[in-house]
């Protein structure tokens, strides 16, 4: 529906509450518990959108300067690479959505045509969704799976370390290979319009409700996951799980990771890679996907066309990778 009925794409916000809470009902599951998580969840994200919108607010002139300055310092291809690949990394440290904050304000200063504007963003996305998952403090789905499998905090660099680092510097070079440079006359001679206080606190709302409503969808669809995916082999689960397009991956994480496999690391990083990668396919699949789509205006249909076929080669070339090496 987002993509092919207008109404529905400029309030997305409220139709996917409308299928969450659709979800919960259907699915005999809400309760004062789910409600009280899902008013509670979403609280420090909007917060930190909010927060992030002020302090961009007051200090966008020496930001504007200083990426321009970094940008004109070294050939423009390789920034893009640069950005693409030190955020990917980074955000195991900052977390994904501080990381997603940052490449709005980078993006928004560099002012390049829409296509190359909406193809740096989704490329970002899908290194920042990969990176933040290499420590327990980059997103939820790293947090959760770190304390369902109870283990140490390097334990998922040590797991998908290998895999996930070479995917962001691949990210990267995609980035500098197919985004076309900006005209630097032009692009200087443009000003940042600032944006207001009510814009400022409206995303953050949209955001909270964002939050709200994949809160209600991975809720409605636990019962069915419990009932008919948990005892899938890994290989199939990995390309179920690209449900995590359009539903909160920490929920499904949750779901399908237990203590039980502890001794079976393969099948964790099957899952965890096919949740990962999936995410950055459309919109609603991660945090940073929301945050950089909202503030950018970037519809369900812009991103879908370029994100889902480099997800979709994503994950191909992730499942030769977990078939051969495992």
């Amino acid at each position: 529906m987002p993509f092919t009925i207008k109404v529905v794409e400029r309030n997305l916000e409220v139709f996917l509450f409308i299928m969450g809470v659709s979800a919960v009902i259907i699915s005999q599951v809400l309760d004062k518990e789910l409600i009280s998580k899902a008013l509670v969840d979403p609280v420090n994200i909007t917060l930190a959108v909010i927060v992030a919108g002020l302090i961009f607010r007051w200090l966008q002139n020496p930001m504007e300067k200083g990426i321009r300055g970094m940008s004109k310092a070294m050939p423009f291809r390789l920034f893009l690479a640069l950005v693409v690949i030190v955020l990917g990394l980074i955000s195991s440290v900052i977390t994904a959505i501080i990381a997603a904050i940052v490449l709005v304000a980078i993006v928004s200063v560099l002012r390049l045509d829409r296509k190359s504007e909406i193809r740096l963003v989704i490329l970002a996305c899908f290194s920042i969704g990969l990176g933040a998952a290499l420590t327990p403090i980059g997103e939820p789905l790293s947090t959760i799976a770190t304390s369902k499998l109870n283990e140490d905090f390097f334990y998922l660099f040590h797991l998908i370390g290998p895999d996930v680092i070479p995917g962001v510097i691949i990210f990267g070079i995609l980035a500098a290979v197919m985004i076309k440079p900006v005209n630097e006359t032009n692009r200087m001679s443009i000003d940042q319009d600032t944006e207001s206080y009510t814009e400022i606190i409206i995303r953050g709302f949209k955001v909270y409700l964002f939050v709200m409503a994949l809160t209600l969808l991975g809720a409605g669809f636990e019962p069915f996951i419990e009932n008919y995916l948990l005892d899938l082999d890994h290989l199939v689960l990995f390309w179920i799980n690209m449900i995590s397009a359009v539903l909160d991956n920490a929920t499904l994480a949750a779901a399908e990771i237990s203590p039980a496999m502890a001794d079976d690391p393969a099948k964790i990083k099957a899952i965890l890679l096919g949740l990962l990668i999936s995410g950055g396919m459309l919109i609603p699949g991660n945090i940073p996907n929301i945050i950089a789509a909202g503030k950018l205006k970037i519809t369900s249909l812009e991103w879908a066309r370029f994100g889902v076929p480099v997800g979709l080669v994503a994950m191909i070339a992730y499942f030769i990778v977990i078939i051969l090496v495992g």
